[in-house]
Order: C-alpha cells, then structure tokens, then sequence
C-alpha cells in the first residue's frame, strides 16, 4: 500500500493517512491482520513528524479499524459482527453530525437542498463502486513508474 500526502489539500495529514488506510481496507487492498508499518517508518518514508502517523493511528485505533500490538505495531482489526457493529454506530453518529456541518456550510452559501444532495449523492456513487481507492492506487501507480 502507498499512503501519498496532498501537500495542497486542506486535510489535516493524519485525516490523509486516516482515509487513505480506511480506503484500503474497504478495497480489500488491506485485509484483517495485515501489519502497517510502524510509525516511525511510515513518518520517515512520508518525510513527516512521527506524531503526525501516530495520531492518525491513534484515530484508527479508537475507531476500530486498527488494533496496536505493543512492539508489534498497528495491525488491521478483526472485522467481526461485533467490531462492525460497534464501529458502525460510532460512524454513523459521526457521519450524520459531518453531514449537518457540511449542509449548513452549503446553506450558508446559498446552496439548496437539491445540490447538497446531489453532491452528496454523486460522493456516495463513487465511494460504493471504490473509484476512490482504486484511483488513488492508480495514480500511486503511476507515479511509482515515472
């Protein structure tokens, strides 16, 4: 798995790591047990501070997609009905407060219902046929070639 940090964007750079680890889990491109690189690795590979991965781990961690293994490192978690359930709620209360923030931004702006759901909409299309993991694997690709 290559983690790719947007220099430009305006994610904080652990919510990239975070999303792009999330990514690939749903992908299968990282499956149950699979080890992560260890923090201080994943920080000197990216070129980043090691608290930076450690937060982003951190964040996984506390969201169940990761378990920490000591000196072992962060493993990706057993993705049992329990796990999945307990996450799932989590999720969804953090999605619909996300959803909320951002349709008041939109509103704030001007935007209508109609659009909000339509990007909305558009956002859910892609992230449910994982165009998503699998452009960013692409381009990491592509960029590994060049």
């Amino acid at each position: 798995m290559v983690i790719e940090i947007d220099t430009t964007s305006s994610d904080p750079i652990y919510q990239q790591i975070r999303l792009q680890i999330i990514a690939a889990i749903a992908s299968g491109e990282l499956e149950e047990g699979d080890q992560l690189p260890s923090v201080r690795s994943l920080a000197a590979d990216l070129g980043i501070n090691f608290h930076t991965v450690h937060e982003a781990y951190g964040v996984l961690r506390d969201e169940g997609y990761l378990v920490m293994r000591g000196r072992a490192g962060a493993v990706v978690a057993d993705r049992t009905l329990a796990s999945i359930q307990h996450r799932a709620a989590d999720e969804d209360a953090r999605m619909s407060d996300g959803l909320l923030r951002l349709a008041l931004a939109h509103k704030a702006r001007g935007g209508t219902e109609q659009d909000f759901l339509a990007r909305a909409a558009q956002q859910a299309a892609v992230a449910y046929k994982s165009e998503y993991a699998t452009s960013k694997k692409s381009q990491a690709v592509a960029k590994e070639d060049h």
